[in-house]
């Protein structure tokens, strides 16, 4: 496989292709593309690249000092299994505006081995806790 170039440059992201894939995910089900526009314009946004063309994406929600929540990371289906998500990640934990937070979270459902590799932990601490809820319709 050629080698994978890791971008923060946002000008680079095929937003179509990506709003796309995020919404075929178990995850992203249900998404519209403002949706997405308005969430990646709230986040440090990175994109994966073989020979110039996007392979994967990932983002952060921070306040660029003490907290990050990793959301979206995907790897385009045909390019998965090679490591993509890996660099992806390495990344995002390697920026340098994120050199001050110390808490990272995230959710997944079936990609625990990958994150376990940087040291994310399952939290069952009784602290951590969630509110989900229904979007409300703006118009």
């Amino acid at each position: 496989m050629a080698e994978v170039e890791i971008s923060f440059d946002v000008s680079r992201i095929d937003f179509d292709k990506t709003s796309e894939v995020i919404k075929a995910s178990y995850w992203g089900e249900g998404r519209t593309d403002e949706i997405h526009r308005r969430a990646f314009a709230n986040s440090l946004c990175l994109g994966a690249y073989v020979d110039g063309e996007q392979v994967g994406f990932a983002r952060a929600i921070t306040d660029y000092a003490c907290f990050a929540y990793v959301a979206d990371v995907i790897v385009w289906p045909e390019r998965r299994g090679l490591g993509i998500g890996k660099k992806l990640i390495a990344a995002l934990l390697d920026h340098p505006e994120l050199a001050t937070v110390t808490g990272f979270s995230l959710r997944t459902s079936d990609a625990h081995g990958l994150y376990e590799k940087f040291g994310f932990v399952t939290s069952t601490d009784g602290m951590y806790m969630r509110l989900s809820r229904q979007p409300t319709v703006q118009e």
